[in-house]
């Protein structure tokens, strides 16, 4: 259980708001509040600004407000409570790795909101993400889902292009998620940048040049940060197949809730990996 009075774990939504956006975060949080029951979750967008889409800003200083309303409350009812102190929220951007640009923005709506509010670390690089990498390369029939069983995938590729977004830092970063996939699939990995020009033909290049004749492009994204055709660009670009974003898998759910409680010292058990079987 959450502990009474916890501080709102505020979603941080980058993008363009839309309804498959909130579906997207809205099953985010469906999972933290699974694993964390009496969690107080909620989902800010940092390009929203109404009551369908709110933004992050707007969404911080509800917290504020109502966690102040609570404790009136309390008081007028004769009950001896403590003042609330210690932050309102902990924002999680939905982020699996580093964008500077999205950060600042983050950033930005926390400081406008004026809410004693703590910002976590993007949810990467972490095995988990390595696992659902994994999990939709295989759904889209680029990968073996179970080494056990050994059975050939025709289309399987034999070399990965880790696409992410966020500039060198992020490719990086990816680079050691990239690993962790390297070692799961035995075939070799590579992260390049989406949005730098060239990123992904060179790495892609590079691939081949070490001997790898069927390439995938594996978004390393969660889905919201960029619009769908720069992935579609990247992988014409690359003259591969693609597999999905992350999206919503279940993984994405629980580093948001460990980014959470991490934060605020509640649980220290991290998320594990399920084991290649």
């Amino acid at each position: 259980m959450a502990p009474e009075d916890a501080p709102a774990l505020v979603l941080a939504v980058p993008g363009t708001p839309s309804s498959a956006t909130r579906s997207l975060a809205d099953e985010v949080v469906s999972i933290a509040r699974s694993e964390l029951p009496g969690l107080d979750a909620r989902i800010g967008y940092l390009d929203g600004g109404d009551e369908e889409f709110p933004s992050l800003t707007s969404v911080l200083a509800r917290a504020a407000e109502e966690r102040t309303a609570r404790y009136e409350q309390a008081r007028a009812a004769g009950s001896d409570v403590k003042e609330p102190d210690g932050p309102v929220a902990v924002v999680v951007p939905l982020l699996a790795g580093p964008d500077s640009a999205l950060l600042r923005q983050v950033r930005q709506a926390v400081m406008d909101s004026r809410v004693a509010a703590e910002l976590t670390d993007v949810l990467g690089p972490h095995p988990l993400l390595a696992e659902a990498l994994h999990v939709r390369l295989s759904e889209a029939g680029l990968a073996r889902a179970d080494r056990a069983r050994l059975f050939t995938v025709a289309t399987a590729a034999d070399g990965i292009i880790l696409a992410s977004v966020g500039g060198d830092e992020a490719v990086q970063a990816a680079g050691i998620t990239g690993m962790l996939l390297a070692a799961r699939l035995a075939v070799p990995v590579m992260a390049a940048a989406l949005d730098q020009e060239g990123s992904i033909a060179s790495v892609a290049d590079q691939l081949r040049n070490a001997g790898s004749q069927q390439l995938a492009l594996a978004p390393y994204l969660i889905g919201p940060e960029i619009d769908a055709s720069l992935v579609e660009e990247a992988a014409k670009e690359a003259d591969c197949p693609a597999s999905d974003p992350l999206g919503p898998y279940p993984a994405i759910g629980k580093l948001a809730l460990a980014k959470y409680t991490t934060a605020l010292g509640i649980a220290p058990q991290q998320p594990q990996s399920t084991p290649a079987r």
